[in-house]
């Protein structure tokens, strides 16, 4: 283990300059994953968790097909700086049920109902609407 420990610290000294293009990186993602988790909740219709919102989509298009990858893409990049803010300041779960919302998978509806059935969660998303002058979400 000190061993292993030895190299890691050695790398780091060897290359300052990574280190520090990592840790803005750093920055730079849990800044972005907060802001697009506040603007997906804010943007959520007040009728998003209601069945009777649910409509069914076509693809129909190359076009459609195209804006359809590209949604699913940004929710998996919102998804995992959901995940890393766990770990670190952030509003992780947030950006977790923002980034969920984004993507389409089997048993999605079921998650995110849970996830945003935790008493905590509610309590910040509807702050943040209520802030935002939006009316709050509507649970079934």
């Amino acid at each position: 283990m000190q061993a292993q420990l030895a190299v890691w610290f050695a790398w780091v000294i060897m290359n300052p300059g990574l280190v520090a293009l990592w840790g803005l990186g750093t920055v730079a993602f849990i800044v972005l994953g907060a802001w697009a988790a506040k603007v997906a909740v804010v943007r959520m219709p007040s009728n998003y968790f209601l069945p009777e919102s649910r409509m069914p989509r076509r693809l129909e298009t190359p076009g459609h097909y195209a804006l359809h990858l590209l949604k699913n893409l940004l929710g998996l990049a919102i998804l995992a700086a959901g995940v890393i803010m766990l770990f670190t300041p952030g509003p992780g779960i947030l950006a977790m049920l923002a980034g969920l919302s984004l993507l389409d998978f089997p048993g999605k509806r079921q998650s995110e109902l849970w996830l945003v059935s935790r008493p905590q969660v509610i309590k910040q998303i509807q702050r943040m609407r209520r802030r935002a002058g939006r009316p709050p979400l509507e649970l079934p």
